[in-house]
């Protein structure tokens, strides 16, 4: 094994070990003796030299370690906000995942829908961060027509694998929402523009299930039934942030959310047919009874 490569599964065992909880040096290197033994390397690293690969691992993967001098032990440090430091380890997983895909390949099959769009999000970021103005071309699916816009880019946002870019449409002077994969000849116009000191990316979507942030005024008090033993998938992955539980029994649980009915959300509790039912509001009721009717309908014909 290369050096670099013993270096990059030295940190891997680091961050591991520090994510079961914090740890003392002498514990983190109990853990590389032990993985040193088990795959017949020298991952181990002297007291000197584990501040080095500290830095190593906040520039390679962004996660930071710090030392506890009350406990006297080394833990990572959740910067920022809570989903970013979780898609940082999120990524860190991956990235070892993709690792071992090299030695066993025939034990990982990857799905093959994938989201296209992505080769944008570094330069739109950098537009975002520099208030740079910029100019692309955007596909639209229902005229498929394209059209030059010229855009102030605020924020990225991701929903349902997808990536979009919330702007400021200079042409309509209104924020819209862009999908990256109908976005192509992204340049950069050199022009700067003021960020609106109102804009607040979660406070726009603060309601919305995905990207369609809805034409309500207020968020409606939605309350589902979910059949078991489907509601144990969205008890782990919750529909929306707000969710919470209000009852449970052997068969159901009943949960609340606070949100914009939008066609998204609609197209969400579809999608599980007969294993939602929606208890209230009327109009989400009277919302999915309609699109029931009308696919009902389609196999009638």
């Amino acid at each position: 094994m290369s050096k670099r490569k013993e270096a990059i599964a030295r940190y891997a065992i680091i961050i591991n070990r520090l994510r079961h909880s914090p740890a003392s040096y002498n514990q983190i290197l109990q853990a590389l003796e032990l993985e040193s033994e088990i795959h017949s390397y020298n991952y181990t690293v002297s007291k000197r030299a584990f501040g080095s690969a500290l830095n190593d691992i906040r520039t390679i993967y962004g996660i930071s370690i710090e030392f506890d001098f009350v406990g006297g032990k080394y833990h990572i440090v959740a910067e920022g906000e809570y989903e970013n430091n979780q898609r940082l380890l999120e990524a860190f997983d991956t990235f070892n995942a993709l690792k071992v895909t090299n030695r066993l390949p025939q034990f990982i099959h990857y799905e093959t829908r994938r989201p296209s769009g992505t080769e944008h999000m570094s330069g739109l970021l950098r537009a975002i961060q520099n208030k740079l103005r910029v100019t692309f071309t955007y596909f639209k699916y229902w005229t498929g027509e394209s059209a030059l816009r010229h855009v102030e880019p605020l924020a990225l946002k991701e929903s349902i694998n997808r990536w979009y870019l919330v702007a400021r449409d200079l042409d309509k002077n209104a924020i819209r929402i862009f999908g990256l994969e109908r976005l192509s000849s992204l340049e950069f116009t050199g022009e700067k523009f003021r960020r609106p000191k109102d804009f607040d990316v979660k406070r726009l979507f603060q309601y919305s299930f995905g990207i369609i942030v809805g034409t309500q005024k207020n968020p409606e008090d939605i309350v589902l039934a979910i059949q078991k033993p489907q509601a144990e998938y969205i008890k782990s992955m919750p529909l929306h942030v707000s969710q919470k539980i209000l009852r449970e029994t052997e068969s159901e649980v009943h949960i609340s959310l606070k949100l914009l009915i939008t066609e998204d959300f609609v197209q969400e509790i579809m999608s599980h047919g007969d294993r939602i039912k929606v208890l209230q509001p009327q109009q989400l009721i009277e919302e999915i009874r309609n699109t029931c009717d009308e696919v009902l309908r389609q196999y009638k014909e």
